[in-house]
């Protein structure tokens, strides 16, 4: 097994940034604001700090938006509220070392510039209205329109707001990069993903594996405080694979990989509509449909980060069985490593073992009675069922440690948010 221990930065924010924006309505908006903002930062002078600061905010503006239909109804109405998702972006935003310092920025990218009562001096200003103004014109492009044919109306638009929703210098500079076509038809291009990747501040930054680790919690909250029904089952996932993977004999290094796997293991759920994963009756045929695509969605978002492959292989065949009857790929055993085995039963018991809004989690001896009836159809690896009641109650505890502590700052902190700040 080969295991990097760095990757690329730019390539880790963009393919994150990518799949919470993957629903048809507002593909790729975080990636067209960043492209936006980059373009008005050059022009403005900024330098490379303040830059790189603006490029991550703008990839990560909008993770506040939990919800498909939040994000989707943020994207189309100016009459939407957008303090909540303000609010809860930098909340996560803030947890995490790596990104603390654009917590501010993504809590005031959609205050206009006559709310403001600090100067455009202030980087922290600065670079909130440069966000503001790239989020605006993303937001005003017709994806079923072609962009040549649409971009004076926007120009005119962005015009009427100087000085009122957006400061003068940052419509300028918007204005002047604005002239050319080729700012608007590489704005619209499908080459877009590489361009920022290739062109973009982090080109040459490497992130160690204990910061692919810290960012993969990051986006544990974000998949999981989307719905109540699923608070803290990434967190459990995530803590009872590494704790198995531990018992089982992996490395430090795999353990550390097994945790990021589980943290990221249902990313591709970030495409499907609470509707539907909060829905209290059996699933239409076309809704399971689109639940077993998230897997699949795991998987190419992980892998197309370069030195995550066996990461996104264990985190994306947690619903794949040993007689191939999984999904979505229908890999056998031959196919299914130990780190892929360990995550299908982690995903289980922590599901079955949990609470939900509708329903207490199972004790122990029907956990085991189910684990075993699946060990017995050959859709998962005895083993590792063996592995996890050897160690009961250590595995257990952990789990329940490590889903008190998700649950406890989703309850106090963030669970209530639909207030106001101002700036």
């Amino acid at each position: 097994m080969h295991l990097r221990t760095a990757v690329n930065l730019g390539n880790l924010l963009l393919s994150l940034s990518e799949i919470t924006d993957s629903t048809p309505a507002i593909a790729q908006h975080q990636l067209r604001t960043a492209f936006i903002a980059l373009e008005i930062s050059k022009v403005a002078g900024v330098d490379r700090s303040l830059t790189e600061d603006i490029f991550a905010a703008s990839l990560l503006h909008d993770i506040g938006a939990l919800t498909v239909e939040e994000k989707i109804a943020l994207h189309q109405s100016e009459d939407v509220d957008s303090n909540p998702h303000c609010i809860r972006g930098s909340l996560l935003l803030g947890k995490t070392s790596w990104f603390s310092s654009i917590a501010p920025i993504v809590r005031f990218h959609h205050t206009p510039w006559n709310e403001w009562h600090q100067p455009i001096t202030s980087p922290m200003v600065f670079a909130s209205q440069v966000i503001y103004l790239a989020d605006f014109v993303e937001r005003l492009i017709d994806r079923n329109q072609y962009i040549l044919y649409q971009h004076q109306s926007i120009i005119d638009q962005v015009s009427a707001m100087r000085n009122i929703s957006v400061h003068q210098e940052i419509i300028d500079a918007f204005l002047e990069v604005s002239r050319y076509e080729e700012f608007w038809l590489d704005l619209d291009s499908s080459r877009l993903y590489s361009s920022l990747f290739y062109e973009g501040p982090y080109r040459h930054i490497e992130i160690d594996i204990q910061g692919v680790s810290e960012i993969a919690k990051l986006f544990r909250d974000i998949i999981d405080f989307k719905s109540s029904f699923t608070a803290t089952h990434t967190a459990g996932v995530a803590a009872c694979a590494a704790k198995m993977g531990a018992f089982f004999g992996f490395t430090p290094l795999e353990v550390t990989m097994l945790e990021i796997a589980g943290n990221l293991h249902d990313i591709g759920k970030l495409i499907i509509p609470n509707a539907i994963l909060e829905k209290p009756g059996k699933l239409t045929e076309d809704e399971y449909a689109l639940i077993k695509s998230h897997t699949y969605y795991t998987y190419h978002t992980i892998h197309n980060i370069k030195g995550l492959e066996q990461i996104a292989h264990w985190a994306a065949m947690h619903h794949e069985r040993l007689d191939g009857s999984g999904y979505p790929f229908h890999y056998n055993s031959s196919q299914l490593d130990i780190g892929a085995r360990i995550m299908a039963v982690a995903d289980i018991f922590t599901a079955l073992s949990e609470d939900r809004p509708y329903r207490k989690g199972m004790p122990q001896n029907e956990i085991y009675q189910l684990l075993n009836s699946q060990v017995r159809q050959n859709y998962i690896d005895g083993k590792i069922v063996a592995l996890l009641f050897d160690h009961y109650d250590e595995i257990n505890t952990y789990v329940r440690e490590n889903q008190e502590q998700a649950r406890q700052f989703y309850e106090r902190r963030f669970k209530t948010i639909n207030f106001c700040h101002t700036a």
